[in-house]
């Protein structure tokens, strides 16, 4: 055994400790005091061990990612290897999802009266509702939102007045579209890791991205929705700094900019996006140029949602504040945040995996080695490795996350919340060795998750 895997393994049994404390104390905290709002802390979920008919599927496609993935990742042509990664991604997500059954596992989690669904009938007027959208967030306001509406920018809650509008309406639909696109948000980050890291260490990180546990929460939330068009936006980033000439890095620029914004009024907290697009900027600093020929581009793009949403009546700002009222008029004004300040933390260990532990180690170490390649001042010796600029995309989701906890607004459910900043934390699962054993222990753990307890989301 190496040295490197020894500290690995420390790394996996620190993450290991910080999860049994956030049950332990969490079930304390709960049982005395009721304050912590979740049945099996510090997830949202409840203790029932359960199989359904999504059983043998999710342990057939565990079985093959683990026994073939690395090979077949490293040696598929690259278009087919996207598409068999989105493929696989599907087939991974669908089979958790239906260990639930179809009707509890897709169908109805779309329609709680926390969620999206039960006010589609309000947006009959569309242009109205929007005008009319910030006097429904306070809960003393007249007919004010369900949680999800109002803790959201309105574009999230008009995807599905959409899908109803072209006659896809109703939770099952509702949770089909989620886990379709939420399936290629693995495909939008390999794409930005080949023209940023390599072609090796994006291919390496493609099993990892595939059965990743955060699947138990990417099926049918729509936070894995908005996971995939995020990463597609930092993915389209790449491709338009890092593109030659032609129109292709316009068009990415512009696509950039549109999926950006639409980002944001997708979920107030995705703004913290932009250090992973500042990350993308460090990583491809010596082609940034290409980005300044695409501005126009990205501007216009970036311009769009926040014109069209701000010409029809809604003002994000305004909402974002009356969101952060609503916020602690309600469970997050009694959650204790000197709990899930680190209990989140916690959750971010059981959507990635140990694996994804070992692998920031790796990250952290290289970046320290490689440190005097990393800054841009005059006379630096050259490029940072492959390996430092994935570590290099890596820190920046890595700090949003902690951004995100650290502002008190993101107090239990991360493992739902925080799924598309989890997204760009497993590809330093590519730095690691003997891929077979961590792909065995991240398609366990998502298995035992799902198997044994029964999660809100």
């Amino acid at each position: 055994m190496t040295r490197a895997l020894v500290r690995d393994l420390f790394a996996v049994a620190a993450a290991a400790l910080l999860v049994v404390a956030a049950v332990l104390v969490g079930r304390h905290i709960q049982h005395t005091s009721h304050t912590l709002f979740v049945g099996w802390p510090p997830l949202y979920a409840t203790w029932n061990p359960h199989a359904g008919p999504g059983t043998p599927a999710a342990l057939t496609v565990a079985a093959v990612v683990v026994a073939h993935g690395p090979p077949l990742a490293s040696r598929l042509p690259w278009r087919t290897l996207l598409a068999v990664a989105w493929g696989t991604a599907m087939a991974w997500t669908w089979s958790l999802a239906l260990v639930d059954g179809w009707h509890r596992g897709i169908a109805v989690r779309l329609t709680t009266r926390y969620e999206y669904l039960q006010v589609i009938d309000r947006f009959h007027d569309i242009p109205a509702t929007l005008k009319d959208f910030t006097r429904h967030i306070l809960l003393h306001s007249p007919d004010h939102w369900p949680p999800h509406i109002a803790g959201h920018p309105p574009a999230a809650t008009l995807t599905f007045v959409l899908l109803d509008r072209i006659g896809l309406g109703g939770g099952g639909w509702a949770g089909v579209w989620c886990l379709t696109i939420g399936a290629t948000a693995c495909v939008a980050v390999v794409v930005a890791l080949r023209v940023l890291a390599g072609e090796d260490l994006a291919r390496r990180s493609a099993p990892f991205l595939v059965l990743a546990p955060n699947a138990v929460w990417m099926g049918t939330s729509a936070d894995g929705y908005f996971a995939a068009i995020a990463a597609w936006s930092v993915a389209l980033l790449a491709l338009a700094v890092t593109g030659r000439k032609g129109p292709r890095p316009y068009a990415a620029a512009f696509g950039w900019g549109l999926l950006f914004g639409l980002t944001c009024y997708l979920s107030y907290g995705l703004t913290l996006f932009a250090l992973i697009a500042a990350g993308v900027l460090v990583v491809a600093r010596g082609r940034v140029r290409n980005l300044a020929r695409g501005l126009p581009f990205a501007f216009a793009g970036l311009a769009i949602a926040p014109a069209v949403f701000t010409l029809t009546g809604f003002n994000w700002w305004e909402a974002y504040c009356l969101l952060v009222e609503r916020y602690y008029q309600g469970a997050g004004g009694i959650r204790p945040y000197g709990y899930w300040v680190w209990a989140n933390l916690a959750c971010t260990v059981l959507i990635t995996g140990l694996a994804t532990t070992a692998g920031l180690r790796r990250a952290g170490v290289t970046l320290i080695q490689d440190r005097a390649r990393l800054l841009p001042w005059p006379g630096a010796p050259g490029r940072p490795s492959a390996e430092a600029r994935l570590a290099l995309l890596v820190l920046p989701a890595l700090l949003a996350l902690l951004v995100a906890d650290l502002s008190g607004m993101s107090k239990a459910e991360t493992e739902r919340i925080w799924l598309p900043f989890a997204m760009w934390l497993l590809p330093a699962c590519a730095l690691l060795t003997r891929p077979r054993a961590w792909l065995a222990a991240q398609a366990a753990l998502a298995l035992l998750l799902n198997h044994l307890l029964l999660t809100g989301w």
